[in-house]
């Protein structure tokens, strides 16, 4: 429901190789309404290399969709640490969701207020808004 979605929640649409970074402009109970802040791809990271173990057969393309979990993990931590959200929804497909899940510091996870299972990463604003609302 969309009333779980507090005003200002940060909200982050993601999947392997992307993500974007929204936030819920929407003041009244029940609506979304969504402002981009920021968008994020593997090349961002690329000076820090691989995050923690790898996959034991993983081909490199796993290994990169892995890393790239771990450090949204981590860049979703460092904003929690910061005061950047009260409230966090996650939106992605459902290999990254686990691996971001995983990842996942304590404080982050008592922060999720929801979390859908779907990539939307190629979708607009008005679209991501309304899978939300559902």
């Amino acid at each position: 429901m969309a009333h779980d979605i507090p005003h200002n929640a940060l909200i982050l649409v993601a999947d392997g190789g992307k993500a974007i970074l929204l936030r819920n402009t929407a003041k009244g109970d029940g609506e979304v309404s969504l402002r981009e802040e920021r968008r994020l791809t593997l090349s961002d990271f690329s000076n820090d290399g691989p995050s923690g173990s790898q996959p034991q057969e993983g081909n490199a393309r796993e290994v990169d969709e892995a890393t790239f979990a771990k450090k949204l993990a981590q860049t979703l931590q460092s904003m929690k640490a910061s005061n950047g959200y009260e409230a966090l929804v996650i939106a992605a497909d459902p290999e990254t969701l686990g691996q971001i899940r995983n990842a996942m510091h304590k404080t982050v996870e008592q922060a999720v207020v929801k979390s859908l299972s779907k990539n939307l990463t190629n979708s607009s604003a008005d679209a991501i808004a309304a899978a939300l609302a559902k």
